[in-house]
């Protein structure tokens, strides 16, 4: 059990996000929920169903300002941060890419790239100044942070970029007791991943049904890697369907 560390989970209010927050406070931690809609931050604190260790925080993550009073917070409720899990992420539709417009881009490099990089700023100033000091960073890289799928460059070009901030991350947190690891999930069963059961476009054309990975087996995977004492991490870890075409050529 967490006995108490405190976790901000960003995107909390559904899929990963929310089952991860629910993990976290069912395994011990005083969860911080972060998301743009308060409602379903508030149903996730329902769900966890411990009022005295969740702090429902909505939070556009793309704001600076609304960044630091997430973690401001947290501080003030919990007196520290231990988790931060980056996990809040939007894709743009799936068009070929000349047709896709720089507001799109832009909305999708601001929410999966700069919330990243924002909140890990502030977790940096917070873990580096507590007491003990230090704490642990998990990024959500996706198996986009890989592979491309057809028509999703925005998506794909972010998550490809997380991994360097993951990797900077834990080079530079290196000399205060920060650590930082990334996990890469593939087809989670969440609403997002829904249209991999009716079929989704391949690399070579067709479209395909995909198999499904239980979303229990991801939250035991960042409760693994959080869970870990600060002198060991796991710096990547991929969890995905078995089936899925990944490996290989499909």
């Amino acid at each position: 059990m967490a006995a108490g560390r405190v976790a901000i989970v960003t995107g909390a209010g559904s899929g990963i996000g929310r089952a991860v927050a629910l993990g976290m406070a069912h395994d011990g931690y005083r969860v911080v929920l972060a998301g743009r809609r308060a409602e379903a931050l508030e149903e996730t604190a329902r769900r966890a169903g411990t009022p005295d260790s969740t702090l429902v925080v909505p939070t556009d993550v793309t704001d600076p300002e609304a960044v630091r009073r997430l973690f401001d917070g947290a501080v003030d409720r919990f007196g520290r941060v231990d988790v931060l899990f980056n996990n809040a992420g939007v894709s743009a539709p799936g068009v070929p890419l000349e047709t896709l417009t720089v507001a799109q881009w832009q909305a999708v490099v601001a929410t999966n790239l700069t919330g990243p990089f924002l909140c890990t700023q502030q977790a940096f100033r917070v873990m580096k100044a507590q007491t003990p000091r230090g704490g642990r960073i998990i990024n959500n890289g996706s198996i986009s942070a890989t592979s491309p799928r057809p028509n999703s460059a925005p998506y794909t070009a972010t998550k490809h970029a997380i991994t360097g901030l993951t990797k900077s991350t834990s080079l530079d947190g290196r000399p205060h007791d920060i650590a930082c690891g990334q996990i890469d999930i593939g087809n989670a069963a969440t609403e997002m991943a829904a249209p991999m059961a009716r079929g989704v476009p391949q690399a070579n054309g067709s479209v395909a049904v995909e198999p499904l990975l239980a979303i229990d087996h991801v939250v035991q995977g960042v409760l693994y890697m959080a869970g870990l004492p600060l002198a060991a991490n796991v710096q990547f870890l991929t969890v995905m369907a078995t089936t899925m075409p990944f490996i290989g050529r499909g």
